[in-house]
């Protein structure tokens, strides 16, 4: 049922790392959500800890209960001193049993965090057990469930545990986070290493967020084009992809089908998105052309490219070769042909800006058929290309619809998801079974 991953191919593009000086924001979309995070008896126990301050990055408020073996590993204090919370172990500890702690915990989680999840206490949570705290708490939490098995590769792939993996996984609100491959504590090598813990972080994100968008197909483009002069050469832009995989990942734990068209970036690729690669605006043009009549709406993030090469040399040209002029080609309007198309019903395009006003982002709207645009300005300071933050302002044919100050890009893409999602509830239904036209 868990398998390992296996590493996807490498973009082609240089990779910008995100701004981490002091003060920077975090996008915080687990702010006022309260995580309880059991932590059960394996060596991956240390890790938790860490896991404290990832959840913490993103402002969520984090308890700690840790099973009996999980003391062996780890100390209560360590966790106490983290999370700044009391540290839940015993069951029939004197003076919290009183206020019904098990209780207590169970109703006051917004999600609940098993990291790392052992064979024992997952076979626990399959059963219905509850012989000490952290699984009658499990047993008593209505909240979502998240695990992050970590094991032996063979206590892993035991026939008993994949049956009560299935058996966890088909319950409601459970998310199941598939454990690592690597060397393992015991020296195999094999599946059973905990999760990287932004993988759990993004599980519990997923778990924890609105499903306004559940039953939306959504296509989103993102990153650059790369328009080959040779085989060495390219004519690209800034683009760094970011904004456009933020609209993906947000879209995706909103319960949204997303398909992700992406240019040569170096991004961690969205959980849970299809994502297919293109580099040159044509192979974006074929990816849209094949996605996009069954989709429920479009949002158009990627800098494609105006101009491209006239000709493409197979090889290397020399300098010599390159002459004083290079012959350029227009690339299609791929925004424009979809608006013509009305493919998909709805559309939403972004116009990259180096001046104020709104006139040249009204111009592009119409220009463009869509019904949303996002006019965003890429020659201020610390926004727009190759940062982690932007500032958007929402056109639609009467004007402005909202304006999204500065802030993460995750953030920024929550807004113009929330307007999308509008829109998409005003729209007629379609018969069973149809594409779109």
């Amino acid at each position: 049922l868990l398998h390992a991953r296996r590493p996807t191919p490498g973009p082609r593009r240089a990779y910008q790392a995100p701004d981490r000086r002091p003060g920077r924001r975090v996008p915080n979309v687990l702010t006022g959500k309260r995580i309880l995070l059991v932590v059960t008896g394996g060596i991956a126990a240390y890790k938790a800890a860490e896991l404290v301050r990832v959840l913490q990055r993103h402002n969520a408020t984090v308890r700690v209960a840790l099973t009996a073996a999980a003391t062996r590993f780890v100390t209560p204090l360590t966790f106490e001193a983290l999370s700044g919370q009391p540290v839940a172990t015993e069951l029939f500890a004197p003076g919290e049993e009183s206020q019904i702690n098990h209780i207590q915990l169970a109703r006051e989680a917004d999600c609940l965090v098993v990291a790392p999840a052992t064979a024992n206490f997952l076979a626990k949570l399959s059963w219905g057990l509850a012989d000490d705290l952290p699984s009658t708490v499990a047993l008593a939490c209505r909240a979502p469930l998240v695990l992050a098995p970590a094991m032996n590769v063979a206590m892993l792939e035991h026939p008993a545990t994949q049956d009560n993996l299935r058996r966890l996984a088909a319950r409601p609100g459970v998310v199941l986070v598939s454990p690592a491959a690597g060397e393992l504590a015991c020296g195999e090598i094999g599946a059973g290493r905990l999760a990287p813990l932004e993988e759990i972080a993004e599980a519990v994100l997923v778990a924890t967020s609105p499903k306004d968008l559940d039953g939306l197909r959504l296509l989103v483009t993102a990153g650059p084009t790369e328009e080959p002069v040779d085989a060495v050469r390219y004519l690209s832009n800034r683009s760094s992809g970011r904004m456009g995989y933020a609209l993906a990942r947000v879209a995706h734990r909103r319960g949204a089908q997303v398909v992700l068209v992406s240019g040569p970036v170096l991004l961690p690729r969205p959980p849970g998105v299809t994502v297919v690669d293109v580099r040159t605006a044509r192979e974006l043009q074929a990816a849209l052309d094949q996605h996009a009549p069954a989709a429920d709406a479009l949002i158009m993030a990627a800098a494609v490219a105006d101009l491209r090469p006239a000709t493409t040399a197979p090889g290397k040209l020399r300098k010599a070769a390159l002459g004083d002029s290079l012959p350029l080609a227009p690339n299609p309007d791929l925004l424009a042909e979809l608006g013509e198309r009305g493919v998909p019903p709805l559309r939403i395009g972004f116009a990259a800006e180096t001046e104020p006003g709104l006139e040249a982002g009204l111009a592009k709207l119409a220009a463009k058929g869509c019904q949303l645009l996002a006019l965003n300005r890429v020659d201020l300071p610390d926004r727009g290309f190759g940062v982690d933050d932007n500032e958007v302002i929402l056109l639609d044919r009467q004007g402005v619809v909202a304006r999204l100050p500065l802030a993460s890009k995750e953030r920024i893409a929550a807004g113009i998801l929330d307007q999308l999602a509008r829109r998409w509830r005003e729209l007629p239904a379609a018969p069973a079974g149809a594409d779109h036209e």
